[in-house]
């Protein structure tokens, strides 16, 4: 009886994965969202300094 038991967990364990790499990756997903947000405050400035010089390049062209 305990071993059925204790086999009927292991094999329960295997079907519940799939809840559990949506969670991953939706974890996943936030930390990515966190790292852009926090690159785009920091850099933000820089990085509209330069597209602001690309733009002026591409329109003396």
């Amino acid at each position: 009886m305990l071993e059925k038991f204790i086999t009927l967990m292991i094999v329960g364990r295997k079907d519940d994965e799939k809840g559990a790499t949506a969670t991953e990756y939706g974890l996943l997903v936030g930390l990515i969202a966190l790292i852009i947000v926090v690159g785009v405050g920091l850099f933000g400035d820089a990085l509209n300094g330069f597209f602001e010089g690309l733009a002026d390049t591409v329109d003396g062209w």
